[in-house]
């Protein structure tokens, strides 16, 4: 009959626990610098690393790691490198472990598909093995994962950059085409922000940017407007010199001052406020697009954040994906609204978060 662990006598307690606390740090460690090293995969530049770092883990001769292909990746020399590749190809080809001399080979799997192969060469426990491919099998999953949340994100960011309204560019180049010859000058100075408004919505950027850059981008969007709109639109921007330098997602807060404008204040037929503030709150960045235009009905809003709005109002909902994705679940947009008594957009973001630089 089996004795509880907590039951048990204390001498044989002990003999469960590592000898030293520094030991199994050490252990831990390495296993995270595997699983590091392996966040692009069998043919990533990690990957000798990767296996240098189980050949210390399980003190043997070599470890080898094969992609799908076959190609195998030594730490340490093997004593049968042919007899290792046959051995590699067998557990490919029949996705089973394989064993032959001092050569062990364990199929890596994730989500039961096979992903390639772990082989090693020494006596290492058949128990360590299995742990050791269990724990590359969840390092190739989680890189997996990771590469498909960063395509989703660029998927969306190009949909956030695809949406500019050709209505709004139609306008503003008729503005723009108008005062060529009663206001040169004013016809000049519009041309140039339109040109840096497209550029910085169509260019191709990194990832981040900062909030003085997106402010930028908002100043020249609403002066296009403004010239568009006439005195139907008035605008209020103000951010705290000490967020300027803070690190966002790209188009972050640009696709919030066009909503405000485009389900705001021109639905309503008559004059607008928009109001973009920017300030420190403790550790937080707070940003707040806010109009007086329609607003909306609470759980329309509450739809168009989950994305199941109009195809118009989608940049809302991957904006708040976006930020949820690189923030956390507890970040994202808040939006304040009601019929008939306009909308107010809230993002806050933390002033610092590690892995968030614009390049």
């Amino acid at each position: 009959m089996s004795v509880p662990a907590d039951r048990r006598p204390e001498h044989i307690r002990r003999r469960l626990l590592p000898r030293s606390s520094s030991g199994a740090a050490d252990v831990l460690r390495a296993a995270r610098k595997i699983s590091d090293e392996l966040a692009d995969g069998l043919s990533g530049q990690g990957t000798r690393v990767a296996a240098r770092g189980i050949r210390k883990l399980l003190g043997v001769r070599a470890v080898g790691l094969a992609d799908l292909s076959g190609a195998v990746t030594w730490s340490g020399r093997s004593t049968d490198e042919e007899a290792a590749d046959a051995l590699v190809a067998d557990v490919l080809h029949n996705e089973t472990r394989g064993g032959r001399s001092s050569l062990v080979a364990a199929p890596l799997e994730v989500d039961d598909e096979l992903a390639g192969v772990l082989i090693v060469d020494g006596a290492a426990p058949t128990g360590d093995v299995r742990e050791v491919a269990m724990l590359v099998s969840d390092a190739l999953a989680r890189g997996r994962l990771e590469a498909s949340a960063e395509q989703a994100l660029q998927s969306e960011l190009r949909a956030l950059r695809a949406e500019i309204s050709p209505h709004f560019v139609y306008n503003a180049l008729t503005v723009i085409a108008s005062l060529v010859r009663s206001d040169p000058g004013r016809s000049r100075e519009l041309m140039l922000d339109f040109a840096d408004y497209i550029r910085y919505s169509l260019a191709r950027h990194g990832e981040y940017t900062t909030v003085a850059d997106e402010f930028h981008a908002i100043e020249t969007y609403l002066a296009l407007q403004r010239a568009v709109l006439g005195e139907r639109l008035r605008v209020q921007v103000r951010v705290a010199p000490d967020v300027l330098a803070v690190p966002l997602p790209y188009l972050a807060l640009q696709p919030l001052v066009e909503n405000a404008i485009r389900h705001g204040i021109e639905p309503s037929g008559s004059s607008g406020l928009v109001q973009v503030h920017g300030e420190a709150e403790g550790n937080d960045c707070v940003i707040s697009v806010e109009d007086d235009g329609v607003g909306m009905d609470p759980a329309t809003a509450e739809r168009v954040l989950a994305g199941k709005g109009s195809a118009e109002s989608l940049g809302l909902a991957n904006v708040d994906r976006r930020l949820r994705t690189v923030y956390g679940p507890w970040f994202g947009l808040v939006v304040e609204t009601a019929d008939g008594a306009g909308t107010r957009v809230i993002v806050r973001v933390p002033l610092f978060q590690p892995g968030v630089m614009p390049r």
